[in-house]
């Protein structure tokens, strides 16, 4: 078949892309560099050790926009040519031979690296960090984004702050720099790494350090004011360091493991080798962890140190290997805290999404490169669970640890670890792999009814729920026959979450009347309206230590009985709820629009309530504060101008919320007139976005 010019053209274009350097190996990287947080810059020099594997006549590294002062080749300067995104360096070099590289550059990253707080004016909130998952750390530091090139990195970072610093590897030396505050500390990494790997963070941190049972330092990071927040936040993690170790069987392969919280970060969490950084909003106190802790996503992190880091995937088709066994391990590690019924309970309810995913969008393939989250994480998770099942565990456990010893430090495909499996258990795995890695429909009926052979308690679920639909007008009367029978906490809060807004309630008192807060919480969430008889009742929830029972309780009774607004005001007034203040911004709303409630105070409530939009808070706390004063008709051209910052925010959902917030807004007649009004008082980038989106 013949091809035109345009077609040979975008091959040519997508090969040059796609170029790897098999012909060189890249093998060390001293890194030193100097962030400017008020000006987003980093100036940099990074030499890096390189040995010719087969004769070449260049090499090059990943660079996006950066600017080169200075580039040589084992000490002489050299020339390079540079197109935006590659820095490339013609030499003919022989097979055998070893070379340096040395780079100084200058950085302004749009993405990769974010300056947080630097400009607000409030003291002791700023931070820098690093998020480099995939192929970004190109946009500070000159490295690979190709996943294969393994670097051992060794960080050098000058800050002329007075913050604390923490990177990847051992911090060997902390040096004060004269005529400044600030200090040279230095990290060093002993192993190699993928470049995405490489990550830093810096902040107002005070730390904890605890140790495994193997001996590996583990460095909690907090801010000062979170001191009380370290034990539930952290709260297993020396228990899930061992239980990983024990269950993967491969000692942990770093030197030392770091977790920094930091605000406004992209996701719950990242894997960087040695040195995880994650959401605040996982920086929570003993009530908090009933609902919303950081259990999951500890355990997640700390699977990737093998599971991404040790053995990296060389494409995105074999992401499996990451993200699936992040996810089960984690699950097998809250399994070990909380129980059999914890872990089964929680793979129905992933089921039951991926049913669902399955159902309305034909579902994806395990090996499709371009699959989503839902996928990769969890149906992920599913194939390592029937995997287990299916050939045993000690099979799988010894083929897993074969695995990972015999691609140490080294890239892998899915056939590397299908093969492991199938030599460990002589067996064919062409089955497995067809219905569990490529079938894009998730086998749900299979699943379940794995778990109703693994669990009574869901075996239960399933057998009641048959007999509902079989007689739905006798719902109650099935769940009051076998109630006091039932000893699993989650089959009784499911049942609650199912059939509640059904039952009577007199019924309902009795599941009230539980010791147990979940299926209280089930309760208060399954109803639509609070029945009068259940008032007082209804109202004890405001005492329970769960956040989300005492949101969902304070507005359902501010809601169903306004006579007693201002009583359930008065006895939730203080109370701040998660990280992301759920309760108070639910307070301040229900304050400001109780007339009788306080009425001296009002300027004070919306002057706190939309003090929440402003860019020092987290983007959680900013949405829901948009969203009620939205609802409450409060945007007052500070709001306003707090909307159209968050229009630029770097987190993708939160941007795109903001702006479909505002959309809404100017759909009203005049209110084009007051965006424009605002125009004084907004950056060049906000400008150019309100240009756009008003057709201007």
């Amino acid at each position: 078949m013949k091809l035109s010019p345009i077609v040979i053209f975008f091959l040519f274009a997508q090969f040059l892309s796609a170029q790897i350097q098999d012909k060189v190996d890249f093998v060390r990287a001293d890194v030193l560099i100097e962030p400017t947080p008020s000006e987003n810059r980093i100036s940099g020099k990074v030499a890096y050790q390189f040995k010719v594997i087969e004769d070449v006549d260049s090499i090059f590294l990943d660079a996006v926009n950066i600017d080169f002062s200075m580039v040589s080749l084992d000490g002489i300067k050299t020339d390079y040519d540079y197109n935006g995104k590659k820095i490339t360096i013609k030499k003919e070099m022989k097979m055998g031979e070893n070379h340096i590289v040395s780079i100084d550059y200058v950085a302004k990253p749009k993405q990769t690296v974010y300056f947080l707080g630097w400009d607000d004016g409030v003291r002791n909130n700023e931070q820098v960090w690093t998020q480099g998952q995939g192929k970004y750390t190109s946009h500070w530091l000159p490295s690979f984004d190709d996943m294969t090139e393994k670097v051992e990195f060794d960080l050098d970072i000058l800050l002329k702050e007075d913050y604390t610093v923490i990177a990847n590897g051992n911090l060997v030396k902390k040096e004060a720099l004269p005529d400044s505050d600030g200090y040279l500390w230095q990290f060093d990494m002993e192993e190699p790494m993928s470049s995405y790997l490489v990550g830093f963070a810096i902040g107002d941190y005070n730390k904890k350090t605890i140790e495994s049972s193997s001996g590996v330092p583990i460095e909690l990071y907090y801010e000062p004011t979170d001191f009380a927040k370290v034990e539930p936040t952290y709260r297993y993690t020396a228990h899930i360091f061992d239980f990983l170790e024990t269950e993967i069987g491969i000692p942990y392969p770093w030197q030392n493991y770091k977790q920094v919280p930091v605000q406004d970060f992209l996701y719950a969490g990242m894997e960087n080798t040695t040195c995880t950084i994650f959401s605040n909003q996982y920086v929570i106190d003993s009530t908090a962890f009933v609902d919303k802790n950081y259990v999951n996503i500890n355990a997640h992190e700390l699977a990737h140190q093998w599971f991404g880091n040790l053995v990296t995937e060389t494409s995105s088709e074999h992401h499996w290997l990451h993200e699936g066994f992040a996810t089960y391990y984690a699950y097998l590690a809250e399994k070990d805290i909380f129980g059999d019924d914890y872990f089964y309970w929680h793979l129905l309810k992933t089921a039951q999404a991926l049913r669902n995913f399955s159902e309305d969008d034909q579902g994806e393939a395990l090996r499709n490169s371009g699959a989503g989250s839902l996928t990769f994480y969890e149906k992920g998770a599913w194939a390592l669970v029937m995997l287990q099942d299916r050939v045993g565990e000690t099979v799988f456990k010894k083929g897993v640890q074969n695995y990972l010893d015999k691609y140490a430090f080294k890239n892998v495909t899915i056939p590397n670890f299908i093969a492991e499996i199938e030599k460990t258990a002589n067996d064919n795995l062409g089955d497995f792999e067809k219905l569990w890695l490529q079938n894009p429909d998730f086998p749900y009926n299979q699943v379940v009814s794995f778990l109703q052979e693994k669990n009574a308690s869901i075996k239960m679920y399933f057998e009641l729920k048959k007999q509902i639909a079989e007689q739905p007008d006798k719902a109650e009367a099935l769940l009051k026959r076998n109630w006091r029978k039932l000893k699993s906490r989650q089959l009784k809060e499911n049942l609650v979450l199912d059939y509640g807004d059904k039952l009577s309630a007199d019924f309902l008192g009795t599941t009230l009347q539980s010791g147990d807060l979940k299926t209280r919480q089930a309760t208060i969430l399954s109803q639509d309206k609070i029945p009068t008889e259940l008032q007082m009742q209804m109202e004890s929830l405001l005492k329970d230590k769960s956040y989300i029972t005492k949101e969902a309780a304070l507005y359902r009774l501010w809601t169903d009985f306004p006579q007693n607004r201002s009583k359930y005001l008065n006895e939730t007034d203080g109370i701040t709820g998660f990280p992301n203040k759920n309760i108070r911004l639910l307070w301040l709303t229900l304050a400001l629009v109780t007339p009788e409630y306080n009425p001296d105070s009002k300027a004070l409530y919306f002057d706190e309530l939309s003090g929440y939009t402003g860019a020092e808070h987290h983007f959680e706390t900013r949405l829901i504060a948009f969203e009620y004063l939205k609802n409450i008709g409060g945007f007052t051209d500070i709001v306003l101008k707090n909307l159209v910052d968050a229009c630029n925010h770097h987190v993708w959902h939160f941007k795109k919320s903001a702006r479909t917030i505002l959309g809404d807004f100017l759909q009203s007649e005049g209110n084009t007139a007051r965006i424009k009004g605002l125009y004084p008082l907004l950056s060049q980038e906000e400008k150019q976005y309100l240009e756009k989106t008003l057709g201007e």
